[in-house]
């Protein structure tokens, strides 16, 4: 069995502790009486401010607590969403038939909320079209206005040149 996360009943070590909880007199106890107090109610005593002086303990049921606990963080896990990026790569002397090929699968990304990543990728001395990669990329841009907004405008690192576009909130 795995270790609690936190001090339960005996396994409480302080000489006293601040007792808190539903259906108790608040204030600070003798540990022995606190976990008294607890059995009392069928309950348990639970550390819930180690580090505090006196230390924090409450009455309560704690599988109960461990099961609401697992509960909120498994929705909070839910709603937490992942990022997904997808790739578009251009060559600078893309032509007009590919670029808008391309340029529709990056719509499809974006409508599908997905990040994009659009670079352009420079093979041997095409370094030389800079500028034409730089063109490409910002006319992307502009034609995908509408879905995403421009996140990191197009940079030169080593042979590719990449922009990064994401999905505009959907209302």
């Amino acid at each position: 069995m795995k270790e609690d996360p936190h001090r339960i009943n005996g396994k409480i070590r302080a000489e006293e502790v601040r007792l808190v909880g539903d259906n108790v007199e608040m204030g600070v106890y003798p540990t022995k009486k606190a976990l008294a107090i607890a059995e009392e109610q069928e309950l348990d005593l639970v550390e819930i401010s180690p580090n505090a002086n006196p230390p924090v303990a409450k009455v309560m049921d704690y599988k109960k607590f461990l099961y609401e606990q697992k509960k909120r963080d498994k929705a909070l896990k839910a709603k937490a969403t992942k990022v997904v990026v997808k790739e578009i790569r251009f060559g600078p002397n893309t032509d007009d038939h590919d670029y808008e090929f391309k340029k529709k699968h990056g719509e499809k990304f974006l409508k599908e909320g997905a990040k994009l990543k659009a670079y352009v990728f420079f093979k041997g001395r095409s370094i030389v079209f800079k500028e034409q990669g730089e063109i490409l990329l910002l006319r992307l841009a502009q034609d995908l206005e509408e879905l995403g907004k421009v996140e990191q405008m197009p940079k030169l690192e080593g042979k590719r040149m990449t922009m990064f576009i994401s999905p505009k909130k959907s209302k």
